[in-house]
């Protein structure tokens, strides 16, 4: 039908085109999920039938990786056939993405999973939290033996270093955001260098400069100042972005206001931006809790309580743990993994807390802060009206003047 046929035509004209389909990209349709597990099925039956019929292979990482890239292949010529290579494209990123996610579900869950199944032994007695290893060797059974000493040493170690390391992370991001200057490149520099440092350099510090130099024995807060080099960077990087983030109209509305700069930070930049510095904070507790590379050659190992951070010896999670998973005794191995455990369950804690006292996302008001403003409306409501001065004239009533 040529040009001329279709004007003079109207059923031509009406037509509507000829699509191949409606794409909407982020959009799965009832079609997709049939191909997405067509090529699943598919792909499984074919590289079975090569990993076993025809080809020398073996090995369960071999054979599912072979079987997600052809799973791949095979979904994206479906889509392809379907709706064209515009939808297959985004189906395919669409897929890589979930799988990234289920990815890393799947290894977390892998090894908590495992770290439960062997540490279960030990959770099963109540000894194990109660008791510590100064009475027990390594042939006497789970009943005997705990894992109280290392969480206190833990918590010790890991309450002086936040305590170090917070306030000063904090104080160095706010200078980098807040103030600035010539000094701005050096501590960033500085920060950024220490934040790729391996960790058994900051206990190698602390070894050499306090403990060689000065005489200081290991203790706890040797093993403390080591974590808190390792946690000041994170802390630091981390306020950084935060701070950052903070909307520029808020400080310009204090400063518009008649606040100085420390009221500007302590009112406002520092409240609005509360939540991510409490995340801030969770990953370097995170990190310094889960260090063992310095407490190695500060702390010193102790097989009984010691809560004084100041002298003698002082055992964490970590190095209990570095201790006796190298134990030939069954027994000692599954203390080694019900402590992995239990600085798992510790962490866990810790991010709650920290989510708990953070509050509301950047920039939104918390429970509390809407309480407060309800009840301030309230007693505003309620207050009476003060009576006008009689210095003012007063408003004729609008009954009198009519």
């Amino acid at each position: 039908m040529t040009i001329a046929d279709q004007r003079t035509d109207p059923s031509a004209a009406e037509a509507p085109p000829t699509t191949r389909g409606r794409f909407r990209p982020g959009g799965a349709v009832r079609e997709d999920r049939y191909a997405l597990v067509g090529a699943a099925a598919a792909s499984l039956a074919l590289v079975w039938i090569l990993f076993t019929r025809l080809l020398p292979f073996t090995g369960a990482l071999g054979f599912a990786v072979c079987w997600y890239g052809a799973f791949l292949v095979l979904y994206t010529l479906v889509v392809t056939h379907e709706h064209g290579r515009l939808a297959a494209l985004d189906r395919l990123v669409s897929v890589l993405v979930h799988s990234a996610g289920v990815l890393t579900v799947t290894v977390i869950a892998a090894i908590l999973g495992f770290t439960v199944l062997r540490g279960a032994q030990a959770f099963a007695h109540s000894n194990f939290f109660t008791q510590t290893m100064s009475d027990t060797g390594a042939l006497d059974p789970l009943t005997s033996g705990g894992v109280l000493h290392a969480v206190v040493g833990s918590l010790i170690q890991l309450g002086i270093g936040v305590a170090i390391a917070v306030p000063l992370g904090i104080a160095t991001a706010l200078f980098l955001v807040e103030v600035g200057g010539r000094l701005t490149r050096p501590v960033r520099l500085i920060v950024d260098t220490m934040s790729a440092l391996p960790s058994v350099l900051a206990g190698l510090f602390v070894l050499a400069a306090f403990i060689l130099t000065f005489g200081f024995q290991k203790s706890g807060l040797a093993a403390a100042l080591a974590i808190a080099i390792m946690m000041v960077p994170i802390v630091t990087r981390a306020s950084e972005v935060v701070l950052r983030l903070v909307p520029g109209g808020l400080r310009e509305a204090a400063y518009a206001l008649g606040a100085g700069q420390w009221q500007v930070v302590w009112r406002v930049v520092l409240p609005t931006a509360r939540s991510g510095l409490a995340t801030g904070v969770v990953l370097a507790m995170a990190r310094g809790v889960g260090e063992t590379a310095p407490v190695l050659l500060t702390a010193g190992f102790a097989r009984g309580m010691n809560a004084d951070p100041f002298s003698g010896n002082m055992t964490n999670l970590p190095l209990y743990i570095y201790t006796y998973v190298k134990f030939p005794q069954p027994d000692m191995v599954s203390r080694a993994f019900g402590a992995a455990l239990v600085l798992a369950l510790v962490v866990l804690v810790l991010f709650t807390v920290a989510r708990l006292l953070g509050g509301a996302a950047p920039g939104q008001m918390t429970r509390r802060a809407r309480r407060r403003l309800a009840k301030a409306d309230r007693a505003a409501a309620q207050a009476p009206v003060p009576a006008p001065s009689g210095d003012l004239p007063l408003a004729p009533d609008k009954e009198t003047s009519a």
